[in-house]
């Protein structure tokens, strides 16, 4: 059977070489005895997919990806690319959107994450004041609430377009979501998702309203790219960001308790710490989730974890496509990468 080549992003300054953010998975993956490939990722977001995957051989057989986000429609059209050529992503169009998008994983998460409703987007403009208001009412009508689409939020403008402090206040909804939706502009995945706002633990102990901004999402913000696209899922942290009382959510000096888990075929290849915080240690409680990631049906995922500030327990805040979620710096993702290419 033949053994899994992986691909990784070329370094937009020298399309020989992988991309900086990656060039350590390669090297890593080499030791390893495995093999890599490029692709150009601006060419795979302008719509070029052909041109994109010139450099993988034909006849590539088995592929993994791993490399900077791509909306659900370019991965599907940079797969048909690959499969023109031989080649074959083990991660389908369908699977990879189910695992990298809010609306294809939350029916089966639901319970084990925090309440969630979605208006699929029309195209480029917010949606309506009456549509707000009937999700504002599927999500229960009042309480605090976090703006998102289906992959991303912006925590980093927490009260311009993250945090919504009341539902009930239909005005101040309609503000944030407005804000959020231009602020995201031809970048805005999906639609719109209204998240119920849970507090989670910190390092320093459970504080209200300076948990971590949470909207039960942010293992997905990723780091910007170089070319300003967005970066792998989780690369962006919530440290330093404003809670919903104006304070600086790292007052305390301590991160949230949140863990990244890496599942193969529904197994944890690798338990450790969310990139936002790549020294924590952290022991989740896995007890419910392998039955979901079972039931999700993806080959290869992430789920975030994090500790609930009551001491109620741990929950699932993001499910990822494991392609596109990041490593935290410093880990052992030998047995990982080992992994994939024994798949």
């Amino acid at each position: 059977m033949p053994v899994p080549s992986m691909l990784f992003p070329a370094d937009p300054l020298n399309p020989r070489r992988p991309d900086p953010h990656f060039a350590w998975e390669a090297r890593l993956l080499r030791e390893l005895g495995g093999e890599h490939h490029l692709v150009d990722h601006d060419a795979l977001l302008g719509g070029r997919a052909e041109e994109a995957v010139q450099r993988v051989p034909q006849g590539g057989g088995p592929l993994w990806y791993r490399g900077w986000m791509l909306p659900s429609t370019r991965y599907a059209e940079f797969a048909a690319a690959l499969t023109a050529r031989g080649g074959n992503l083990l991660t389908s169009p369908p699977g990879y959107a189910a695992a990298h998008e809010l609306p294809g994983w939350y029916g089966v998460f639901e319970g084990a994450t925090p309440p969630s409703v979605w208006i699929p987007a029309k195209g480029t403009a917010a949606p309506t004041p009456e549509e707000l208001a009937d999700a504002a009412t599927r999500l229960g009508g009042s309480g605090p609430a976090i703006v998102k689409d289906y992959v991303k939020s912006r925590k980093h403008e927490w009260h311009e377009a993250c945090y919504v402090p009341e539902l009930a206040d239909l005005a101040a909804v309609g503000r944030v979501v407005g804000r959020f939706v231009e602020l995201q502009g031809e970048f805005l995945d999906g639609g719109v998702v209204l998240r119920r706002y849970e507090e989670f633990e910190r390092t320093c102990g459970p504080l209200r309203d300076t948990a971590r901004p949470a909207d039960g999402s942010d293992g997905s913000d990723g780091a910007d790219g170089p070319d300003g696209a967005d970066g792998p899922d989780g690369a962006d942290g919530p440290d330093g960001t404003d809670g919903p009382d104006g304070t600086d959510g790292a007052d305390c000096g301590g991160r949230a308790v949140e863990a990244r888990v890496w599942w193969l075929d529904g197994r944890p290849i690798l338990v450790g710490p969310h990139p936002d915080a790549p020294h924590q240690r952290v022991d989740p409680d896995l007890s419910e989730v392998p039955a979901l990631v079972r039931r999700l049906g993806c080959r290869f995922v992430t789920t975030d974890l994090a500790s609930r500030a009551d001491g109620s327990g741990w929950r699932v805040v993001e499910v990822g496509d494991g392609q596109v979620s990041d490593l935290p710096r410093g880990v052992d993702a030998s047995g990982l990468l080992a992994s994939l290419i024994a798949a």
